[in-house]
């Protein structure tokens, strides 16, 4: 059985920054100390992933190979592919079709950011479970900003609607999905929406008429933040900052993960500390071995 590959969309599609911001790659910006894309990157590694396709428009690619290079030196393995135009995001399965391979998939938008223990514990277990779909439902104050899931009164859900005036729910679904390997036929099949993109509310609901779609509620504990406008960006940088320096420990921090999965060693952690020069972010590293 093929182990389920993930992709980081983290082209300029529906972007809602300056036009000074999106002169460098939104992405590429960072939430506090690292670049945002850090942080999509970190959750899929936190669920297991290692084959990880970065899609991204012609002009961001390079700076994306040039920062991340191949994932050696996380024991993981990117790849690269141009998003020409953007068409919607399930679109990055059309794209990844070469790459997926007939795999199951997890889809993660490059602008979003989680933050949580019990978190990690659910993208984990919708890794695993290879043969089904699952998305997620995340409380929010302002459902008409999303994709909006309506349950039963026993919690199952029945219907899921992008953008609605009339929101069903406060449950939101959040930049993060993990389908099984008939992805990208059901991608093939969508027709573009009224403003000419292939949706994903549309392909989670082809999922969810299957009856194999599982629904899992994110609790109270857990942070979701979306960076697409520049009030969230700087939220999100003080959100950081606030847990990393309470705590003293990093969010989003790729070596950490590969080292605690034991998909590095020291040897290769010391290595990328040699890279990295003098900075906080060093040093971090270096007490990780200290440790």
């Amino acid at each position: 059985m093929k182990k389920r590959k993930g992709i980081v969309l983290a082209g300029g599609a529906g972007s809602r920054l300056h036009p000074l911001t999106l002169a460098m790659s939104k992405q590429m910006m960072p939430v506090y100390d690292k670049p945002m894309i850090y942080y999509p990157i970190s959750v899929l590694m936190l669920a297991g992933i290692r084959e990880i396709l970065i899609i991204s428009t012609p002009q961001d690619l390079p700076l994306f190979k040039r920062l991340l290079g191949t994932g050696e030196y996380l024991g993981v393995s990117f790849f690269y592919e141009e998003q020409p135009k953007p068409e919607g995001l399930a679109q990055a399965f059309l794209i990844g079709e070469k790459f997926l391979d007939d795999s199951p998939a997890a889809l993660i938008l490059g602008d979003n950011l989680f933050y949580g223990q019990d978190f990690q514990h659910l993208v984990k277990e919708a890794n695993e479970a290879i043969e089904t779909s699952t998305i997620f439902a995340y409380h929010v104050s302002n459902p008409k900003a999303y994709g909006v899931i309506e349950f039963d009164y026993d919690g199952k859900a029945i219907s899921i609607e992008e953008k609605p005036r009339a929101p069903k729910s406060n449950y939101a679904v959040p930049g993060i999905y993990f389908y099984d390997d008939q992805v990208v036929q059901h991608a093939k099949s969508l027709k573009p929406s009224a403003r000419g993109e292939l949706e994903i509310t549309d392909l989670n609901l082809i999922y969810l008429q299957r009856k194999e779609l599982m629904v899992k509620v994110i609790g109270r504990g857990t942070a979701w933040l979306d960076t697409g406008t520049h009030k969230s960006l700087l939220e999100a940088s003080h959100f950081v900052q606030t847990i990393q320096s309470r705590q003293g420990l990093q969010v989003a921090c790729l070596e950490e993960i590969a080292f605690n999965k034991g998909w590095v060693d020291e040897k290769q952690i010391s290595k990328s500390i040699h890279s990295m020069g003098k900075s906080s972010y060093a040093t971090y590293l270096e007490s990780l071995l200290q440790e």
